[in-house]
């Protein structure tokens, strides 16, 4: 492959991932299409802003392991834009500024088609994007070899993406917000304990401390089978709050919960390997539909 194509861009972007910064957008947009407050703009800017925002996230997660040298021959995810010599570290840099660029352009659309809507001249919305760049950075470069990964999935891939994807809308956020941000992150956050469970061995001599490089295999399978049991729980909630009716539960988190049942006995069947990132490719598929049934379901 020729360095720095448009092929080597679109590896290093891994579009598969950008499964998780849609999701939360869509839950949003569709609560909001339920309260009568969707905003076309708004919700497509939001959605912008998620994907570029993964894609950035995406490039500073390739050039900064690479620099460290976590990616190393026995690597068993995708393979590595800059590792493998698609793009150079100097162009690498440069598409995250362009990409970042890009984003806060994006961001301040959302400033300004949602001004009206907004109770505290969107000052709220500039502080949460500075902390979404600043995370970008800090995940990355220090907070998930702490072990904070599953944390911050729950804060920018459920609270964070939910609700200012309602609140850029509505002008408000309320109880349902929470629970579907609940509901997301926990579902996302699958994504990552199934990769931190392939990566076990590799982290713990990267000196990468996640959850299962801690508390060891059985402890990541559980915990991966529990986020989806967890998830589905927390949208019995939504029932609750009339969001739901019973028959949608069943239709929508249930069938998400067989997938992902399916997908765990499938996980811990195999337990190491390069063949876990099949299931890595069954999660992502897992998380879409759950969105997209959760999404039918309260639009509806």
């Amino acid at each position: 492959m020729h360095p720095n194509s448009p092929q080597a861009w679109l590896l290093a972007a891994r579009p598969k991932t950008l499964t998780a910064a849609l999701i939360p957008v869509i839950l949003g947009s569709a609560l909001a299409f339920a309260d009568r407050q969707f905003q076309t703009e708004e919700a497509v800017l939001c959605l912008l802003f998620a994907c570029l925002m993964q894609v950035a996230a995406n490039f500073i997660n390739d050039l900064f392991d690479f620099r460290k040298g976590s990616d190393r021959s026995d690597r068993l995810g995708p393979q590595r834009a800059c590792a493998e010599g698609w793009i150079t570290p100097y162009a690498m840099t440069i598409g995250i500024g362009v990409v970042l660029a890009l984003a806060c352009a994006c961001g301040l659309g959302v400033l300004y088609f949602a001004w009206g809507n907004l109770p505290h001249g969107g000052w709220e919305l500039v502080l949460l994007g500075i902390l979404c760049l600043l995370f970008a950075f800090l995940y990355t470069t220090v907070l998930s070899y702490k072990g904070w990964g599953d944390v911050l999935v729950l804060v920018f891939f459920g609270f964070v993406p939910v609700g200012g994807t309602y609140y850029v809308q509505a002008g408000q956020v309320n109880w349902d917000v929470c629970l579907l941000s609940l509901v997301s992150g926990l579902v996302i956050d699958t994504l990552l304990m199934v990769n931190n469970y392939r990566d076990r061995e590799q982290d713990r001599i990267s000196g990468k401390q996640t959850l299962v490089v801690r508390y060891g295999e059985r402890f990541g399978a559980g915990m991966y089978l529990g986020l989806g049991l967890a998830a589905v729980a927390i949208c019995a909630g939504l029932v609750f709050t009339g969001r739901l009716t019973w028959p949608e539960f069943i239709w929508a988190p249930c069938i998400y919960l067989y997938l992902h049942t399916l997908t765990w006995r499938k996980m811990i069947e195999i337990k190491e390997g390069k063949e876990l990132n099949r299931i890595l490719g069954e999660t992502s598929r897992n998380m879409l539909f759950m969105g997209l049934l959760l999404c039918a379901a309260l639009a509806s």
